[in-house]
């Protein structure tokens, strides 16, 4: 025991004093005696073999003290957090007060503490409803999507209209002079797609393979070349052909080209249906379980009204750790990707920032009513858990218990049944 005692001050924050026993430090003497010894020597010994009596003669155990404490240290807090029963949040300032050879050494720790929740009403709250059924229209919509994947683009020798593509060269001038990204060859474009400035693809409808057009624009005012924006332009254009989409006909075939798992229209009809229920319901659950667990949160209330910046920062560090990270397994290292991005690791510290502290109190609220409804998942709980886990990642058992104890998963257990019971119980009106 680390004879842990906390004692609150001003707002959330404390002293928390503790010991470190003495059978406890003296381990971490042996273990700084271990480091130091390969490069100490004495007169009859060889370095890194001289005994730890002879050490303690020549240099006395207080030489080890510091290092002891070090090695000792945060194992000894962490007990002493636990045994006060506190939910600290930032980094302690610790002070050693008492380091007496035979005695329990005693320090004490300056703590912020996590703020108090006031929980307000969490079950049975009433959320939008949202509509997961599928229509008709929307298979077809799928249908016409797929039509349009597998269509091809065939010559025709006919007047361009929308939906059409065209192979051009241009060259475009302002007042007579020639600008830069404003000349093309055999450049396809679809009428109709609105890649091209406007008023530039409509003036093309109508036009064959052959013809020669002078289509008249006007740069818009926000248009990103400065020099160009609000300006009229000429582009003499030269159609070299017209091609049309020929979209295969809906039908057995078509199915079995798009899925060979079906046999049939009417089978590849199902499956999309199927298909989009099941992507409605998955939106439609997510778009639940933030209402209600918004509407759990607003009805929430920290007490003493702020959330400690301490706290919001590690909230905004985790997340850009986790991001980071993300991008380090594809391959992209962090200055990579400030380059890539044209950016730097503080314009990246406000993007996380701008709902850490939404996050941070969604994250006490849920804590708080894991203790309100006191969940303590079982042996039973925490296996099903680590099972789940393996299965997901493709890990043995033995490795997910290595990476997360029992208190993590635990925890995870206990926050994923408080949001499935608010959102179980929310009302859908």
């Amino acid at each position: 025991m680390a004879n842990a005692v906390f004692t609150l001050g001003d707002g959330n924050k404390g002293t928390l004093s503790f010991d470190v026993p003495v059978d406890v430090y003296e381990k971490g003497i042996d273990q700084a005696f271990d480091d130091v010894k390969k490069d100490v020597a004495a007169p009859g010994f060889r370095k890194g073999h001289m005994p730890k009596q002879v050490f303690m003669q020549m240099y006395g155990e207080e030489s080890l003290y510091n290092e002891a404490l070090n090695k000792v240290l945060p194992e000894v807090f962490d007990a002493a957090v636990a045994e006060a029963g506190i939910q600290m949040v930032g980094q302690p300032k610790i002070q050693l007060d008492a380091m007496e050879k035979g005695q329990p050494w005693k320090l004490s720790a300056e703590v912020e503490l996590a703020p108090e929740i006031e929980l307000g009403d969490y079950k049975g709250l009433e959320v939008p409803a949202n509509d997961a059924s599928v229509s008709d229209e929307d298979v077809d919509n799928q249908l016409k999507q797929l039509q349009d994947d597998q269509a091809e683009l065939v010559l025709v020798d006919e007047p361009a209209k929308n939906g059409d593509t065209v192979v051009i060269d241009f060259d475009g001038s302002v007042d007579g002079d020639h600008f830069d990204g404003g000349k093309a060859d055999n450049y396809s474009l679809e009428l109709g797609s609105g890649s091209f400035i406007p008023g530039f693809e409509d003036q093309l409808v109508g036009a064959k393979a052959g013809d020669k057009v002078d289509v008249k624009v006007k740069f818009p005012e926000d248009y990103q070349a400065s020099d160009l924006a609000g300006k009229e332009a000429l582009f003499e254009v030269t159609v070299h052909e017209v091609k049309s989409k020929e979209t295969p006909e809906l039908d057995d075939e078509f199915a079995k080209d798009v899925d060979e798992t079906v046999d049939s229209l009417d089978d590849l009809k199902k499956k999309i249906k199927d298909n989009l229920t099941e992507q409605k319901e998955a939106a439609a659950r997510d778009a639940k379980e933030e209402a209600a667990i918004n509407a759990a949160v607003d009805n929430a209330t920290v007490v003493g009204g702020e959330i400690p910046d301490s706290m919001i920062q590690e909230d905004v560090d985790r997340q850009m750790n986790q991001f980071l990270a993300s991008m380090q397994q594809q391959g992209i290292t962090p200055d990579l990707y400030f380059q890539i991005t044209n950016s730097t690791p503080d314009d990246l510290r406000k993007q996380y920032a701008e709902g850490a502290e939404r996050r941070v109190k969604t994250n006490l609220v849920l804590e708080a009513i894991v203790k309100a409804e006191d969940l303590k998942p079982s042996e039973e709980d925490i296996s099903n858990e680590v099972k789940s886990l393996a299965e997901q990642y493709g890990m043995e058992e033995s490795a997910v218990r290595s990476a997360l104890s029992d208190d993590m998963l635990a925890h995870d257990i206990a926050i994923k049944s408080v949001v499935d019971e608010i959102v179980d119980s929310a009302v859908e009106k």
